[in-house]
């Protein structure tokens, strides 16, 4: 899935070099049609492999922050969920701080990948508030 975004920016960036608005419209359109899938009858996955894949190559600054806000969730709550969400949810402001990303387009495109991501998550965010959802664990031998 990662791939899968790393290719259609990559794609779009050899096709049409220098247009950095249609690389980030490639970025969301990946994220996008992870989720939306028109051969599984618009239900496909969560898109968070899809838009970091996307965005790593685009904001790689962004990403190593939001990666590292993943992981820190990840092993303090245990909720993979929680996680994914706060880091989708980082991502536009540091893409703006950190990778200079001003286009208005361009940041629209990571901050509605970044809604998609957590919108997609609304059954575990709906699990992580009736206290139902499963933490991770970490097995020790």
């Amino acid at each position: 899935d990662m791939l899968k975004g790393v290719g259609a920016v990559e794609l779009v960036s050899s096709v049409m070099p220098g247009n950095h608005p249609a690389v980030f419209v490639a970025a969301f359109s990946a994220v996008l049609g992870h989720i939306f899938p028109v051969w599984l009858r618009l239900r496909g996955g969560k898109g968070v492999a899809t838009g970091f894949g996307a965005f790593l190559v685009l904001t790689p600054r962004a990403i190593l922050v939001a990666s590292g806000i993943f992981l820190a969730m990840a092993l303090v709550f245990r909720f993979v969920s929680l996680a994914s969400i706060t880091a989708a949810a980082s991502l536009p402001l540091f893409a703006f701080l950190l990778d200079r990303v001003e286009n208005l387009g361009a940041i629209a495109s990571i901050a509605g990948a970044s809604v998609l991501i957590v919108i997609k998550h609304h059954q575990n965010i709906q699990r992580l508030l009736a206290a139902s959802e499963p933490k991770f664990e970490i097995k020790r031998r």
